[in-house]
């Protein structure tokens, strides 16, 4: 690790980066409505800035997993995100959403290079021996960012207008830049050996996904909890009006739970579990499908317990989520795995909003069991053959 960049420099980046980009969707959504008066055109631009990610990852892992310099690609992926926000704000009332919309897709794209590709390149910053309380550390940024993105969104839209809201997300975004473009360079690749085609790395990521029981484990797991965090997230809405007496204060349910992540998150940096991580992503799902039951009870007492219970299990949940592909992943395809995971649960929360959006009008209790249901169900360890198309070989 070169000696001017720290681990400090990374965590700073890292966590202005993804504030702007949980601060993004909200922007998105307001500027939109904002400005076209549709909440169904400011519903599509936040969709369609989340779904396309699903495509992006794969891609940008395997182009990260190839570079010699993959801060620099990095770099340019953050820069391309804040132009693409930039302008998709541009657009609107300009264009018509027909243009709009697929700025929104295409932007979306880049949009893991924000979680996954940040995260991928830890070991070159941190090392070995620090890498466990780096993970923790790491994790904690997506809290910040969680807990700090949509509360400015609202704030400078309520002082500036929505669209100035858009505008600091890009520039919180771009501030990274910098950081991105100084990480460290991999060492000298073998001289006889010829990369793969792009085809074949992606062929190769999924493989390692899904051949990899642990990992796969982990997956599953992960994408099972964040399906279950986005039936939350139609929910949150009339959580607020009917329990809390507003729609708008059912967005402090958020800021609950990702304070308690943080904490969460904030110990285990101090004190490391003593057991395995592929267990704490497990236990993680598990304590998130209780305090999604306990939200279904419709007792207001319990919905806050439910809320700190919920990032209770879901900052160590991702601290040890990091840890597994870590440990699990090749070095020349680790960038792939991340951003492949990071597209796989993008994607399920999309589709978990998609689900509950509509059940949650009909009956708001049955959506949250569900929603518990879903987190449950990715607890149970799959077969340890599962998945696994040939004998397993160890990563050094």
């Amino acid at each position: 690790m070169p000696k001017s960049y720290s681990l400090r420099f990374y965590l700073t980046a890292a966590t202005a980066a993804r504030a702007g980009d949980e601060m993004s969707g909200p922007a998105l959504l307001l500027a939109g409505l904002a400005v076209t008066g549709s909440t169904t055109d400011a519903s599509a631009l936040l969709a369609g800035i989340t779904v396309s990610a699903a495509v992006g990852g794969p891609l940008l892992g395997a182009l990260l997993d190839r570079a010699r310099r993959p801060g620099r690609l990095l770099a340019g992926a953050l820069a391309l995100y804040a132009a693409g926000l930039m302008v998709i704000l541009a657009g609107l009332g300009r264009l018509p959403m027909a243009c709009t919309l697929p700025l929104a897709v295409l932007t979306g794209l880049l949009g893991p290079a924000l979680s996954g590709g940040w995260t991928a390149q830890l070991p070159c910053v941190a090392g070995d021996s620090r890498l466990p309380r780096a993970n923790a550390l790491d994790a904690m940024t997506f809290g910040v960012a969680s807990l700090a993105g949509p509360a400015l969104a609202g704030g400078v839209a309520v002082l500036l207008g929505a669209p100035s809201a858009v505008a600091v997300s890009a520039a919180l975004i771009t501030a990274a830049v910098p950081a991105a473009w100084r990480l460290p360079a991999r060492g000298a690749p073998d001289r006889d050996a010829r990369p793969a085609p792009v085809t074949g790395a992606l062929a190769a990521g999924f493989r390692v996904v899904l051949r990899r029981p642990p990992l796969a484990r982990a997956t599953f797991t992960s994408v099972a909890s964040c399906a279950a965090q986005g039936m939350l997230a139609a929910c949150v809405p009339l959580l607020g009006a009917q329990w809390l007496g507003a729609a708008g204060r059912g967005v402090l349910l958020f800021s609950g739970a990702a304070l308690s992540a943080l904490a969460a998150n904030a110990v285990l940096a101090r004190r490391p579990l003593a057991v395995a991580p592929d267990t704490v992503v497990r236990a993680g799902a598990l304590v998130q499908a209780v305090a999604l039951a306990l939200a279904a009870t419709g007792l207001p007492v319990a919905l806050v317990v439910a809320v700190l219970l919920l990032g209770i299990g879901e900052g160590p949940q991702l601290t040890a989520l990091f840890a597994v592909r870590h440990r699990e992943a090749p070095e020349h395809l680790r960038g792939q795995v991340f951003t492949t995971g990071a597209s796989l649960k993008i994607t399920a929360f999309a589709l978990g909003v998609a689900v509950a959006g509509p059940l949650a009008a009909w009956s708001l209790p049955g959506t949250l069991t569900l929603a518990a249901g879903t987190a449950a169900g990715g607890v149970p360890a799959l077969g340890r053959k599962a998945f696994d198309g040939r004998p397993r070989r160890r990563v050094g």
